[in-house]
């Protein structure tokens, strides 16, 4: 089991959007895919076209003990026909109470997540972590093998993820190297100058770490509006190439079959 934490503490830079994409990409290849919802917003609860969820991973960081995700697990609402169907450990605002609950743990508030997976068999698990750097994003971190860090190419953007490579570093030291960084993921990649000038400060400063970026199109958000994945929208104007961006942002951070050299082969992308 793969396991990857979605992070960023920067509120708006397309978190949930990345980790429903790559949810997409890992279905429509017949992986089996379990989304971790730990953000109180529950944006990606509602992509997954789950509503409503009679108990939420809050449930399972109140139990506290083994195993307990399994019983809050339920599957998506997207179509099977469009691959395999995710499955998600959803979230609702009640969850938002719950990280003032665990700063009150002195032993265990920062693996209660860890915990709860103990018995989860799917072959990738996705952790959309909450924009904060508080317990619940912390928690994320200690369940995860990987930490993929989402920002956007504009101001800033360099700092916010220096300050969270720093918090990955520290919970990896913490874990005895047990968590790496999968990369960086550039979304909403637009055409603009200011965009490709943040973008080429991001791989001046990060080198290799930064990934192959996924570009600002029309179709993403078509696709989060309707609780659709990605690969879902079929003929809609962009659809493919970006089906496509996530297809190789996938394989970026947890490959599957494809030949060796064939992800460098794709990562010049090209403009929306």
């Amino acid at each position: 089991m793969s396991t990857i934490a979605v992070v960023n503490q920067k509120g708006g830079v397309g978190k949930t959007t990345v980790a429903l994409g790559l949810a997409s990409a890992a279905a429509h290849a017949g992986r089996r895919v379990l989304v971790i919802d730990l953000d109180p917003q529950a944006n990606a609860t509602t992509g997954l076209g789950v509503w409503q969820p009679a108990r939420t991973v809050d449930a399972a960081l109140e139990a506290d003990r083994p195993g307990v995700l399994r019983e809050v697990v339920v599957a998506s609402g997207w179509k099977p026909e469009l691959g395999a169907v995710p499955d998600v450990a959803p979230s609702s605002p009640a969850l938002a109470a719950r990280e003032p609950q665990l700063v009150t743990d002195p032993i265990g508030a920062q693996d209660r997540l860890q915990i709860a997976l103990e018995g989860i068999d799917h072959e990738l698990v996705i952790i959309d972590c909450p924009p904060s750097l508080g317990l619940l994003t912390v928690n994320g971190l200690f369940a995860a093998d990987q930490a993929l860090i989402v920002t956007e190419p504009a101001a800033w953007a360099s700092d916010g993820v220096q300050q969270i490579l720093r918090t990955v570093d520290r919970i990896g030291q913490r874990r005895g190297g047990a968590l790496g960084v999968a990369g960086i993921a550039v979304n909403r990649l637009g055409r603009t100058r200011d965009a490709r000038y943040w973008h080429e400060q991001l791989m001046a400063t990060y080198g290799a770490r930064v990934l192959p970026p996924v570009h600002l199109r029309a179709a993403i958000a078509e696709a989060s509006a309707q609780s659709l994945p990605i690969h879902g929208l079929g003929a809609r104007p962009g659809a493919h190439e970006a089906a496509a961006e996530f297809d190789i942002l996938l394989e970026c951070v947890s490959p599957s079959n494809l030949p060796i050299g064939a992800i460098d082969a794709v990562r010049p992308a090209t403009g929306p």
